[in-house]
């Protein structure tokens, strides 16, 4: 029954997260901008005392950290996009 919960979790979560990035993704794209992403814990505590126009890259402006975070979003897309249709997997012990 745990595992069971466990896959429904994982595809809700996933779904989820899945349709975030891609409007994430179409906003950059539209936009020619996106959010920063920082995965360090310590850069996502300096960022929060950032000024907020530094926290957004342009594509004119900064073209490589731009595709970067295009690159970002689209990996991300892709393992949601995974994680959705074939669900969590769980090595038997």
């Amino acid at each position: 029954m745990d595992f069971f919960l466990y896959e429904i979790l994982a595809r809700v979560v996933a779904a989820y997260l899945f349709v975030d990035c891609i409007r994430t993704l179409r906003r950059g794209l539209a936009e020619r901008q996106i959010r920063l992403y920082n995965s360090d814990i310590i850069g996502s505590i300096l960022m929060s005392f950032m000024d907020p126009s530094l926290k957004i890259v342009q594509r004119d402006t900064a073209p490589i950290r731009y595709w970067i975070q295009i690159g970002l979003q689209i990996f991300l897309v892709l393992g949601c996009l995974g994680v959705a249709i074939f669900g969590w997997f769980h090595p038997n012990t």
